[in-house]
């Protein structure tokens, strides 16, 4: 990243539903209570029933920022229907053009000391045409920061992502295991090692996994699990936030 740029982070997932937008948001809040003004950002949210309005995501990162930047800057584009949001601009006639997501970034970076933006799905979710979620975290010129859960599977999800990572030439702070169950098997506990063992990334932190149904007070709890991990000021140097 440039030296005269706003330090910040990409938070991407192996898969759907891994929980990103909770740890982006539980990342913001944290910086947010140790005083950082930290800027949130999800360029692109599909399935937002109102898109005059934040979507679910948003709305939660600006809640855990403690922001109220406009709307279209944290969200450019939202869109109705659940799908990839390459699929899901094409049925609503709703044009995606990359440079004005790198425009609303500026902006918002220019406004703030960090800045935290989650992207949609994994790194091949498809945007516009043949620009990808990797092309945008290149666009914006930041680190990844992967999520991944914990349970069968997440070898190969993590590693895929990883070599996508690097297939496109991005730089990847870490990742973190999130959402390990109380009664966890043999594929959640031997997940942490597996991985520390097939790779050189940096594991950042082991989440358990929050059973609450309301999405603020997940956030909540999930804020103070990082600001108590014995690796959380790892974690902070590793995303490049201040300490």
């Amino acid at each position: 990243m440039p030296a005269d740029m706003t330090p910040g982070i990409f938070v991407t997932g192996t898969d759907t539903g891994v929980g990103k937008t909770m740890v982006a948001a539980a990342l913001a809040r944290l910086l947010h209570n140790r005083g950082v003004k930290v800027g949130v950002m999800k360029p692109i949210e599909s399935g937002v029933a109102d898109v005059t309005q934040l979507g679910a995501d948003g709305a939660l990162l600006a809640w855990a920022a403690g922001v109220e930047d406009d709307c279209n800057l944290i969200t450019p584009y939202r869109l109705q229907h659940p799908v990839a949001p390459a699929i899901a601009a094409s049925k609503e006639q709703v044009r995606i053009v990359p440079s004005l997501l790198s425009e609303a970034y500026a902006t918002l970076a220019a406004r703030h000391s960090y800045m935290i933006v989650e992207g949609a799905g994994g790194l091949m979710t498809p945007l516009a045409g043949g620009h990808l979620v990797a092309d945008l975290a290149r666009q914006l010129a930041l680190p990844l920061l992967v999520v991944a859960r914990t349970g069968l599977g997440t070898i190969n999800h993590t590693l895929l992502t990883l070599l996508a990572a690097a297939s496109h030439e991005l730089t990847v702070a870490g990742y973190i295991l999130n959402g390990m169950p109380d009664d966890a098997d043999l594929a959640n506990d031997s997940a942490p090692h597996t991985l520390a063992s097939l790779t050189a990334v940096d594991i950042l932190g082991v989440t358990p996994q929050i059973t609450n149904s309301d999405a603020k007070e997940q956030v909540i709890a999930l804020t103070a699990i990082l600001d108590a991990l014995p690796t959380r000021d790892f974690l902070l140097r590793a995303i490049g936030a201040p300490l």
